[in-house]
């Protein structure tokens, strides 16, 4: 078959259609590793990581930063995550809080319990969005409050479902002893984050709050990424009702991942 003008030019498009994508997702590489490490990188720790020529991830970086993907702080010239990062993420979760809050007024209902709405932030869990149960007596946390990872059934979900490497980062080498109940070590949480892999469901046993305990679910969607529901309850209410409740964010969890699809990237 001889070679046309045409079939040349049609082969040079799809070359650089082929490279623009392979640019594409080597810059978003370089943004999930800027995500693992909140206290940034230099250029060189990015080229050690990522395995590209250091002219490849100069340029990468290069763009990223003029597009406010990316700053660098620091006389070390460390680059972190930029301004846009937070401002696109907002918009996600505005999306996400929107989308999830039938499911999570369906779970309320249901088990006639308040249901929070969280995410990962800043290593800690921030609850963004809440349905409060129609009962005198029920647990309630603010939205928009923090709790640490370690002592709370969503953020235990959420270091259970994170990969090795961001699950060491997230974890703080001290964990605080919020009540008597609360796991201290690192060993007997990883302990418990291994039970929570099996499961698939995380439990607080007054290890935040003495007098509430809770279950929680992590889950992962194509649409937003990454959040928890989870089911506060007073202790006195929740002694009994694990498997239940266990049961019902299960399958909520399902529901949710089904209608809005799996999760086709890294965290």
């Amino acid at each position: 078959m001889p070679v046309t003008d045409q079939s040349v030019g049609q082969e040079t498009k799809r070359e650089a259609t082929s490279g623009g994508i392979q640019v594409i997702a080597r810059a978003a590489e370089v943004l999930r590793l800027l995500q693992a490490a909140p206290s940034g990188l230099t250029q060189a720790e990015v080229v050690e990581r990522i395995g590209l020529a250091k002219s490849t991830v100069h340029r990468i970086l290069g763009a990223l930063e003029g597009e406010g993907l990316v700053t660098v702080a620091g006389t070390r010239g460390r680059y972190r995550l930029g301004p846009e990062i937070p401002r696109m993420a907002a918009s996600v979760r505005s999306a996400m809080i929107v989308d999830l809050r039938p499911y999570l007024e369906d779970l309320s209902r249901q088990l006639e319990e308040t249901v929070d709405l969280s995410v990962l932030e800043d290593h800690q869990v921030v609850f963004v969005d809440q349905v409060i149960a129609d009962r005198r007596l029920r647990a309630v946390s603010a939205v928009g409050a923090g709790f640490p990872l370690h002592c709370c059934a969503p953020g235990k979900a959420l270091l259970a479902a994170l990969p090795a490497t961001a699950l060491e980062d997230a974890v703080p080498n001290r964990l605080t002893a919020e009540t008597p109940h609360t796991l201290t070590t690192r060993p007997a949480l990883h302990r418990e984050l291994d039970v929570i892999r099996r499961t698939g469901v995380a439990f607080d046993r007054e290890e935040h709050t003495v007098g509430i305990s809770a279950a929680g679910v992590a889950i992962r969607t194509a649409a937003w990424g990454a959040a928890a529901i989870s089911v506060p309850t007073p202790t006195q209410r929740f002694t009994g009702r694990e498997q239940a409740l266990a049961d019902a964010l299960l399958h909520a969890k399902d529901r949710i991942e089904t209608d809005f699809g799996p999760v086709k990237s890294a965290w």
